[in-house]
């Protein structure tokens, strides 16, 4: 070999070495306020990232689906006065790019997380604004946590909804946590200090048997009455766990009230810790249900401020095992805290075994509605402008002293 070739292929060697070693730099940038390996579209960035890597983001508007199948931590970075990251639909629309593991229905997500991976989101902007899914399918995510885990911290999701209207499809999550199922996988979630509004079913739903995760200091807004679709706050369902708390939510009501939409909905899970929330202007304030199929009991409500439920109860608690003390319920159209017998659980009914005590309930149709169920305690409490400080069955008393014949609006989730 001649001393020119052996030239070339060194120099080919260090050119590959330095690429390497640049390409998959332990940070990097995506846009170019901060000097360093950067790329002009987050994907790129994720592609050319080693597991374990930090990707900052400079501020700007990236029109893109993201899909990370590595350890990353994605950050917003701040460049001078402009600290805003948006994460934004495609010019041609957002499109499928998974199934659900629930029903294996088809998902638009906006940032894709898959792979048993541990990802960390932070200080961005998801905004699924022109996302162009025309029909009730794909279903629309903005961030999807897949048998998948990390952090998401001070992230804003917005516009995760159909255009130009609700129109009444079960589309429209801001961000989805979900595994288990025939996957067998699991996922580890904490969201936190995080603004979720303009969604169109539910704003943090967390789902699934593997999944555990803690929901702290969010602030989640959902439409306001609504006449075709029943929105919840925050879900945590189908055997999800962890806990729920210092969470402000508001404004998730479905106006016909033939279904329930619900401010924090725990559905078939149990043993969460629900305590510190804020819950105003919602159909039910706080909702905890079983459907037969997978319990939902022993959790623990405690110190949640619950103003103005529409429709149904401040508290309601439909499963068996449970415990609601210290928490403040004003302005409720159902009662202030119902020990509900009108769910089962392998057959049987619910509103079992559980202690109703130290809250403050004021206006309200019963201050404790203890249902028929055996084992509960339900004192002591304080109520105040209440037709009946506690009132047996699942129907309220109405103030002519007959009772409100009460049908029982379920809970709507996402499955």
């Amino acid at each position: 070999m001649s001393r020119n070739s052996c030239l070339q292929m060194l120099a080919a060697f260090l050119f590959a070495v330095t690429f390497a070693s640049s390409t998959f730099a332990s940070v990097v940038y995506v846009g170019t306020c901060k000097s360093g390996t950067h790329f002009s579209t987050i994907q790129d960035a994720v592609n050319h990232s080693g597991p374990g890597g930090t990707i900052d983001i400079c501020p700007g508007t990236y029109p893109e689906q993201v899909s990370i199948n590595i350890n990353l931590t994605l950050e917003g970075i701040s460049d001078g006065a402009s600290s805003d990251i948006i994460i934004a639909s495609p010019t041609g629309g957002v499109i499928q790019n998974t199934t659900d593991l629930y029903d294996g229905s088809g998902v638009a997500a906006q940032v894709l997380i898959q792979g048993g991976v541990r990802v960390n989101l932070i200080t961005l902007v998801v905004d699924g604004g022109n996302n162009q899914i025309a029909g009730c399918g794909p279903d629309l995510v903005g961030i999807y946590y897949q048998n998948s885990s990390g952090t998401v911290d001070g992230v804003v999701t917005r516009n995760q909804a159909l255009t130009p209207d609700l129109g009444g499809c079960q589309s429209g999550l801001a961000i989805y946590v979900e595994s288990g199922y025939s996957s067998g996988g699991t996922a580890n979630v904490t969201i936190e200090n995080s603004s979720v509004h303009d969604y169109q079913k539910n704003g943090i739903t967390t789902d699934g048997s593997g999944t555990t995760a803690t929901i702290t200091g969010n602030y989640v807004v959902g439409s306001g009455p609504s006449p075709v679709i029943a929105q919840n706050g925050i879900q945590m369902s189908d055997g999800a766990t962890g806990s729920i708390s210092d969470n402000e939510v508001v404004d998730d009501v479905y106006s016909p009230g033939t279904a329930g939409a619900s401010g924090i909905l725990v559905y078939d899970s149990g043993s969460l810790n629900i305590a510190g929330n804020t819950v105003s202007d919602t159909q039910y304030g706080i909702v905890i249900y079983s459907d037969g199929l997978i319990n939902s009991d022993n959790n623990t409500v405690t110190a949640n401020h619950i103003s103005a439920t529409h429709i149904d109860d401040g508290i309601d608690l439909c499963s068996n095992g449970n415990t609601a003390k210290n928490n403040i319920v004003i302005a409720s159209d159902g009662a202030g805290i119902h020990i509900d017998s009108t769910c089962s659980e392998g057959g049987n009914p619910t509103g079992n075994n559980t202690k109703v005590a130290n809250n403050s309930v004021s206006e309200a149709c019963a201050g404790v509605l203890t249902g028929n169920g055996s084992g509960n305690t339900f004192t002591p409490n304080l109520t105040v402008n209440v037709i009946d400080t506690t009132y047996s069955g699942d129907s309220c008393p109405s103030s002519g002293g007959g009772i409100i014949h009460r049908v029982k609006h379920p809970p709507s989730p996402h499955r």
